[in-house]
């Protein structure tokens, strides 16, 4: 959970790679190994998916009715720009819901943060886990760790507390929660405190902001360093408790068994992924993309031509269309892979896609590689906001399906030079992802002064700030 080595904190990007390469990114796994085993009285997935279902109730219900309620024509629904609701909005949904205005802004937040709710502009959308929710135990799994990974989105801190107090407070929870997960039942609060500001010492310590040797005079303390922690520590145990990581009560923390998993999960560096199906070429085209999604590029290429083979060409295609224009980031590239098995007969239906704003760099890179261009070079095509867009939709899709370091990896396939310069663009070109994205990559990242950087532009995002 947390790293030891010394590192150059200056926010800067490793030299870039072409972004026609990002989506490949999903194919590029490692050598498999034997699945680690949870830790003995870890409940089955489906128990902790049932907790997470109930946990996360209230914001499906939200979603739910959002789903029915803020879709285009709808003249009395409709979120503010922000991805907050109007407050006509909010009163609509109480009406509709039983709950009061507050009850519903908590839970659509809650809704967002969790993947359940997307929103575009003015316009709300359910995400692709609200689809999965009823079927798909992995889906509301990864929704609930989502949720986890924001906690600190989710239960805002007080504003009297310095913000770079709070910072560290959040790049050393980790460790706390490690110790929380290992000692496998109520830890005294006492003994969590001891521990944050060992680990907070640590994180100063390796910013050089604590001097050593002697001093000739007295180190001015920054009021971060002068803050005391243990109201920061209150926050943090509270804000996780609101996501159900953990019970906070008589001076004791106690992880979850959610909790409990998930941190065990950040621990081993693994995700939850669905079993790819049998007999895709029976399958939907989204199916059969779903379980071709863990096969090396040449065996799902077979299995592309096989399930090709047994349709006509026009249904196919269309299908495969459909299937990108979908919630899943993942489904909407392996869709254009399959396409470039099709060839040159999807060009019309790729073409025609080229003015759908979700599938349009998918569109131009495949227009651009059929036309000869090396797939090196394709992404040349592609404007800087299309391709920043691109960016953060494969980033979705290494969220939602991939390993948390091939995260970290996706940033060397970003065009800007520095992770300043991508937040900015990121923030500019508003995919509907943004905020999972952002907050994904922060707890993946090992370098604090980066995760701090990427989850100060989470939480502009999330509140529509600057």
């Amino acid at each position: 959970m947390t790293s030891r080595i010394p590192r150059d904190s200056r926010l800067r990007l490793v030299r870039p790679r072409p972004l026609a390469a990002a989506p490949r990114a999903m194919n590029q796994r490692r050598s498999r190994r034997p699945a680690p085993r949870p830790p003995e009285g870890t409940p089955a997935p489906a128990e902790l998916a049932r907790m997470a279902r109930s946990g996360l109730a209230g914001a499906a219900r939200v979603a739910h009715w959002a789903d029915a309620a803020l879709r285009p024509g709808r003249d009395s629904a409709s979120p503010d720009g922000k991805g907050t609701l109007s407050d006509a909005t909010a009163e609509l949904a109480a009406e509709d819901l039983g709950l009061t205005p507050a009850q519903v802004r908590a839970d659509w937040d809650t809704a967002r943060l969790a993947g359940l709710v997307e929103v575009h502009g003015d316009e709300a959308r359910p995400g692709w886990r609200l689809r999965a929710w009823d079927r798909d135990d992995s889906a509301v799994l990864r929704g609930w760790v989502a949720l986890f990974d924001a906690w600190s989105l989710a239960h805002p801190e007080p504003r009297e507390h310095e913000p770079s107090a709070v910072a560290e407070v959040v790049s050393a929870m980790p460790q706390v929660l490690s110790f929380l997960q290992l000692s496998a039942g109520p830890v005294p609060v006492e003994q969590l405190l001891d521990l944050l500001e060992q680990r907070v010492t640590e994180l100063r310590t390796e910013r050089c902001e604590i001097p050593y040797g002697p001093q000739p005079e007295p180190v001015q303390q920054t009021p971060a360093a002068d803050a005391p922690l243990d109201p920061l520590l209150d926050w943090a145990l509270h804000a996780l408790a609101s996501v159900g990581a953990l019970t906070y009560g008589d001076a004791q923390a106690t992880l979850t068994p959610l909790g409990s998993w998930a941190v065990w999960v950040k621990l081993e560096q693994i995700c939850v992924a669905a079993q790819s199906p049998a007999g895709n070429i029976e399958q939907s085209a989204e199916d059969m993309l779903r379980g071709c999604s863990q096969l090396r590029p040449n065996a799902a290429r077979a299995e592309y031509r096989a399930w090709l083979a047994a349709r006509t060409v026009g249904s196919a295609v269309g299908e495969l269309i459909d299937a990108a224009r979908g919630e899943d980031a993942l489904l909407r590239g392996l869709a254009f892979e399959a396409l470039r098995v099709v060839g040159a007969p999807a060009e019309p239906d790729v073409r025609a896609a080229v003015d759908e704003a979700t599938l349009r760099p998918y569109a131009l890179l495949w227009l651009a590689e059929h036309d000869g261009i090396d797939p090196e070079d394709a992404h040349e095509v592609l404007t800087r906001e299309e391709a920043t867009w691109m960016w953060v939709d494969t980033a979705a899709a290494v969220a939602d399906h991939g390993e948390a370091p091939l995260l970290v990896r996706h940033l060397e396939s970003a065009i800007q030079p520095t992770v300043p310069m991508l937040l900015d663009e990121v923030r500019a070109v508003g995919h509907p992802r943004t905020v999972q994205v952002l907050v994904a990559l922060a707890a993946a990242h090992p370098d604090p002064a980066l995760a701090k950087a990427v989850r100060r532009a989470a939480f502009q995002v999330h509140t529509g700030g600057s």
